[in-house]
This record gives structure tokens, sequence and C-alpha cells, in this order.
């Protein structure tokens, strides 16, 4: 089981927690801004230049080769991106407006929330009670875990995605909620604003989680998961 370079064909990954974390950090502009003191180039976390590449990947794992459920996933992701992109881009579009608040950026707001509420939220229930479980037994036994008596492992990171992709989704709907009843323009503007970076934020976020659940932490489930427990799992 390995992570590799696909530019160089060299291992990045080897067969412990430490040097998976190392290598998604590479992956991860907004882990890697946090890192200060680490040696590693910074970059803003609205403009990634090597997280979007495909150049890390798990070696040998195909979609046509994934199991139907990891495949089911994957489609959810690339429907999660369709409609993330449409978010952006009204997001981009409102400011500039200078926050005007037209009906189609309205409704394509609207839109958006009803498919995070509708599907993303199902599809990460379904990870956390489907997938999750299990592959987190299988990291720790494979050694793809933390030190310590808690061990942790991606799945520990995948979750805490999760919790702030709610939390953000939140905060971004009810700000736009209530910047629409101020009745001060500045107050509204300056809400606005705050909308407009959390839905940025959360636009980046999940954008990244995809790219780590698509391009590590399935190809790692396939690895690590017999096509019996595949099926055992489907059942239940």
């Amino acid at each position: 089981m390995r992570i590799i370079d696909k530019k160089t064909g060299k291992r990045i990954v080897g067969s412990n927690q430490k040097e998976i974390n190392k290598s998604l950090n590479k992956l991860d502009p907004i882990q890697r801004n946090a890192l200060k003191g680490d040696e590693l180039e910074e970059h803003s976390p609205m403009d990634p230049p090597t997280a979007y590449d495909s150049t890390y990947t798990v070696e040998g794992v195909k979609y046509e080769d994934m199991n139907p459920l990891l495949q089911g996933f994957v489609d959810d992701h690339k429907l999660a991106i369709e409609k993330l992109q449409t978010f952006e881009q009204s997001l981009i579009s409102f400011k500039e407006n200078n926050y005007i608040l037209t009906k189609e950026i309205n409704d394509s707001f609207s839109s958006f929330f009803q498919f995070y509420d509708e599907s993303i939220s199902d599809h990460n229930i379904r990870e956390e009670k489907q997938l999750f479980p299990l592959l987190h037994q299988r990291l720790i036994e494979s050694g793809e875990k933390s030190e310590g008596d808690q061990p942790q492992t991606a799945i520990d990171m995948m979750e805490d995605d999760h919790v702030k992709l709610i939390q953000l989704s939140v905060l971004t709907f009810n700000i736009l909620g209530l910047a629409t009843r101020l009745p001060d323009n500045h107050s509204k503007a300056l809400a606005f604003d705050v909308a407009f970076n959390n839905g940025m934020e959360f636009v980046e976020l999940l954008r990244l989680h995809i790219y780590r659940e698509d391009n590590i932490l399935f190809p790692l489930a396939h690895q690590l998961i017999t096509p019996k427990e595949f099926t055992e799992i489907t059942k239940r």
C-alpha cells in the first residue's frame, strides 16, 4: 500500500500515519498555512498550486476497479463538484455586484443549500455509517495510524471535515438571511461580506475534502476492505 508521485514514480507515503499526514499536508494548502515553522511553501487557500493536479494518489487503483459502493461515493462527488462550481460563481458574482441580491443569485443560493441539505449531508452520513468504521479499523491494523493510546487515522480528518462543513454551511446560510433583514446598508454590507468569506471557505474545504477522499481514502478502502466485507456493508 503506497502513495506515489506520478511524475517521478517515487514513493511518498509509507506504512505509518505520520507519513500520510505529511503527504496530506503537502496536498492541503489550508493545513500548510497552519504549519508555521515547517519547511513547507505557503500559498493562499484560494490559490492552491498543487492540490488538484492529481500528482499524488494511491498507487494502482482506478475507478472501474473499485467496489460499486466506492464508485457510488465518487459519483456523488462529481455531482457535488458541479453544484459547488455554480455556487462559487454565484458568490463571486454577488460580491462583484456590490452584494445586491438579485433573484437569480438568491435562487442559486437557495438551490445549493437545498442540495447540500438533501444530498451532501446524506452522502456524508452514509460514509460515516457504511465505510468509515471498518476502514478506520483496517487502517489501525495496517499501521496507518498515529501513536498513542487512542490512535487516529485519516478517518478522523475526514469526520472533522464533515463537522466543519456543517458549521460553515449553517453560518453562511444564516448570515445571508440575517443580512437581508438589516435596515442599515453599512451593516448589511458587512454581514454579506462575512457570509461571502464563510461561503468561499466552505467551497474550498469541500473541494479539498472530495479530492482527498477520491485520491487517497477510497483507494485505500479498496485495498484494505475485501469484496466480501463490501457485500456485507452494502446489505446492512
